[in-house]
């Protein structure tokens, strides 16, 4: 499986006061099991995994950058232009802390009206802690949040789910990482509780056939070719990954087993993950910064020297995977990922990973990805920019779950 997990920080920039192939064993597993402490499963009931429920495929180019996230700043002509962009499969879990971080380096051009320059997720959180910090707020962007691509990810905290590679990020970027996640993680449980739960927790099984002492741990082999000698990530072992850094606030991993285990003969373990559910939490994130005051301008932009018709002079630039082209960085390496959707369970409350596939049941759907079908780790779509749905994919994808759940009919109750 894979390892799409915890999360980091540290303060390239300094933390703005005024507003937080590796196997996946489970998001957030990377935290030490409690020693002999077993829990009892839920009752779990089946959902219809069944190709033909299939509402919505949908692919996502997640803008990897193997030193990290760029977070610097640049003039251009008379703008100070911020840039906020590269969080591979990280953005929703770092977006609060990454925006942290850009919107203190605007404090320091000490102008009081911003603007900001898309409104995906990564967008939309910074214009709402600029918006806190007491910036009067301009987003322009082609589309809204429910039109970005932001909302054709996974939806689940996983903030450090190719967010670098370890030797290109460098020796101070874990610091960075920390901060950042420690920081959103705070900010979204100030969102837990809310009216159609867009921020919430679920139980999330994470399934293997294989004992946790069999699977093997990996390391880059010198033998073989990497980013550095490329250009290109080419193992998963060169993916970076901190997780011990902030176990003291995630809810750790639990072995399930004997008479309490729902899968007999699988190994299981069971964690609390945190999950967004679009609908609702996008819908509360565009309320709060209309109700500020914040304005959008619906506007495209093909060149840096578009920016030059915006009139403000502090600019955070929340392209994501756009920026490859609008900025010219190459340095952005798509990643793709695609979800498939299948009608709303309400009365199926868990998520599962098992053999490279996940589920979870959210408010806008239950949602079954492929994210290691094909055993490669976290090469899995590196590279690859194709962004149009691959049914076989995710008809591959469900057929797991439906084989799983044929093979336990005791659970389906």
């Amino acid at each position: 499986m894979k390892r799409r997990e915890m999360f980091i920080g540290g303060a390239a920039f300094g933390s703005f006061a005024g507003y937080s192939t590796r196997r996946w064993i489970s998001p957030a597993a990377a935290t030490a099991e409690l020693p002999g402490q077993a829990v009892t499963a839920a009752h779990l009931r089946s959902f219809r995994a069944r190709a033909d429920q299939i509402t919505d495929i949908k692919v996502c180019l997640r803008p990897f950058r193997a030193a990290g996230p760029r977070l610097d700043a640049e003039r251009f002509g008379d703008k100070v232009v911020i840039h906020n962009y590269g969080h591979g499969g990280s953005g929703w879990s770092l977006s609060w802390g990454s925006a942290n971080i850009a919107v203190g380096n605007a404090a320091t051009t000490q102008q009081k009206k911003l603007a900001v320059v898309g409104c995906g997720i990564i967008g939309l959180t910074s214009a709402l802690i600029a918006q806190r910090a007491g910036f009067e707020v301009t987003i322009y962007t082609r589309d809204l949040l429910p039109h970005t691509r932001s909302v054709r990810a996974n939806g689940s905290w996983t903030p450090d789910s190719r967010i670098a590679l370890t030797e290109q990020a460098g020796p101070q970027f874990p610091d960075l990482w920390e901060q950042m996640a420690r920081y959103s993680w705070a900010t979204y449980r100030d969102y837990l509780g809310q009216p159609g739960n867009p921020i919430m927790f679920l139980d999330n099984y994470s399934l293997s056939d294989l004992p946790s002492q069999a699977r093997p741990e990996e390391g880059v082999d010198p033998g073989q070719p990497t980013f550095a000698s490329t250009g290109r990530p080419q193992q998963s072992a060169e993916f970076a990954a901190w997780p011990e850094r902030i176990k003291d606030i995630i809810p750790a991993a639990v072995p399930i087993s004997g008479s309490d285990n729902p899968f007999p003969g699988l190994q299981v373990r069971r964690h609390s993950l945190m999950i967004y559910n679009f609908g609702a939490y996008g819908h509360l994130l565009l309320s709060e910064f209309f109700q500020a005051g914040g304005r959008v301008v619906i506007r495209e932009f093909h060149t840096p020297a578009d920016f030059k018709t915006i009139p403000e002079h502090t600019i955070i630039n929340c392209p994501g995977y756009a920026a490859r082209d609008l900025w010219n960085d190459q340095s952005l390496i798509p990643v793709r990922g695609q979800t498939a959707w299948l009608p709303p369970q309400p009365d199926i409350a868990y998520g599962l990973a098992y053999r490279g596939a996940a589920m979870l049941s959210k408010s806008d759907g239950v949602m079954v990805q492929g994210f290691d079908l094909d055993h490669l780790g976290e090469m899995t779509g590196v590279g690859n920019s194709f962004e149009h749905p691959d049914r076989t994919e995710a008809e591959r994808a469900i057929g797991i779950f439906a084989d799983l759940f044929d093979r336990f009919p005791a659970v389906k109750g």
